[in-house]
């Protein structure tokens, strides 16, 4: 028998439809669900209660296609910082597993898919779903140009509340911009905490975000924007009459917020990433409030 040892077998490529489903993030569905409650808020403020089956499907199913479809213009738009990011330089753009002309047709599929349900609605939803793919296409180049992206990524984000309101009552009163200023507040603290991983290289890149904006104040501006975030969507509750449920929801996630500090007092990349997951967990909390106060009604 030869002593020649046996050479170790080369691992299997990895298939390229795993690229593509890494390029869209869908084996990450945080960003997914701190989309998606927002819109439920929406959906179900709009309805009292809740929404028509048809219009709740498109809604969830467009919040998905449309987060996808961020990341893959988030990542094209990167391609350039991605790979000196330690968090980010193994994605499909930033190691060439997929070309940006590829990315940039995935870009519209999903897009396009996500107009498809959009037609199926009202003509002021389907006007409303246009500033919508603005926002999406856009915000990836703001880093580039300003300290706020994070800002903008709210206004992104946010947007299905506006679109839900219009879809259920033809109109988007007062309540529902309310809901959005809210839902900007909230995706800057929790986009912050994000930002604060990244910070060292981000600074290196020239790159831009609010935790390099915020320097040194950076826990006290989080603390600003997170009671903001809870006394404008305590005021949702005022102006939606809801009642002692709600106002529990926005409770627990007040303690889920002070948590998220506690576990980042030091700033350090590993608790700020965990706070910024742990939104979801705020988010949830919200929408039990709003689903539970208006079921018993």
């Amino acid at each position: 028998m030869s002593d020649t040892p046996l050479s170790a077998p080369h691992p299997a490529p990895t298939p390229r439809w795993r690229h593509y489903w890494s390029l869209m993030r869908a084996d990450r569905p945080i960003g997914t669900l701190l989309l998606l409650w927002p819109t439920w808020w929406a959906l179900w403020l709009a309805t009292g209660g809740l929404p028509p089956l048809w219009t709740l499907f498109v809604f969830t199913a467009g919040v998905w296609l449309t987060r996808s479809a961020g990341c893959v213009i988030n990542d094209y738009a990167d391609r350039w910082l991605d790979p000196h990011v330690e968090r980010t330089r193994s994605r499909p753009l930033a190691t060439g597993a997929i070309s940006g002309r590829a990315a940039l047709a995935l870009f519209a599929v999903l897009m396009l898919v996500a107009f498809g349900l959009v037609l199926t609605l009202n003509w002021l939803t389907i006007a409303l779903s246009f500033i919508g793919v603005f926002l999406a296409a856009s915000y990836p180049y703001l880093k580039r140009y300003t300290h706020l992206p994070q800002v903008y990524l709210g206004m992104s984000f946010g947007w299905g509340i506006p679109m839900a309101f219009a879809a259920v009552q033809g109109e988007v009163p007062m309540l529902a911009w309310l809901l959005y200023a809210g839902n900007i507040l909230w995706s800057t603290a929790y986009d912050t905490w994000y930002a604060m991983v990244d910070r060292e290289d981000d600074l290196k890149m020239g790159s831009h975000s609010t935790a390099i904006l915020f320097g040194e104040l950076d826990l006290v501006i989080q603390g600003v924007l997170y009671a903001l975030f809870l006394a404008t969507m305590a005021l949702v509750g005022v102006r939606g009459g809801l009642g002692g449920y709600y106002l529990a929801g926005v409770a627990v996630a007040a303690v889920l917020v002070v948590y998220e500090f506690w576990i980042c007092r030091n700033r350090e990349r590993g608790p700020c990433f965990k706070a910024f997951l742990h939104n979801n967990w705020v988010g949830a909390a919200l929408f039990a409030g709003i689903a539970v106060d208006l079921a018993l009604r």
